[in-house]
């Protein structure tokens, strides 16, 4: 978990501050309204935040570290089936779902 938090800010800062750079480097299109961009990776770093007390404690905040990882899950079908273009991102949420499923599994068995 924690490491899907970091790996969110490192992407959503430089995108916030940044947001046609991040957008180039990585040969995605740059959308002529650049403000959607930004609030998208505000938005990313403020549900990064609500990550946070499932990082520390999966087994007393279950709901939460449960939503974090049906929210990984949630991006893989946006970016794969929806906005396809920006598929890289959906590979980004996919590459973080499956072990966060796996270790919630795996916290959801020890604790029963």
């Amino acid at each position: 978990m924690w490491l899907g938090i970091i790996g969110n800010v490192v992407l959503a800062l430089p995108t916030f501050l940044r947001p046609v750079q991040v957008l180039s480097a990585f040969d995605l299109p740059v959308p002529s309204e650049i403000m959607w961009t930004r609030f998208a990776a505000l938005l990313l770093i403020l549900l990064s935040v609500f990550y946070v007390p499932a990082a520390i404690d999966p087994v007393r905040y279950r709901i939460i570290a449960i939503l974090a990882v049906a929210s990984r899950f949630a991006g893989v079908l946006f970016f794969f089936l929806i906005q396809t273009t920006y598929w890289l991102f959906g590979a980004f949420d996919l590459a973080f779902f499956v072990p966060e499923a796996l270790l919630l599994m795996r916290v959801a068995r020890t604790n029963r």
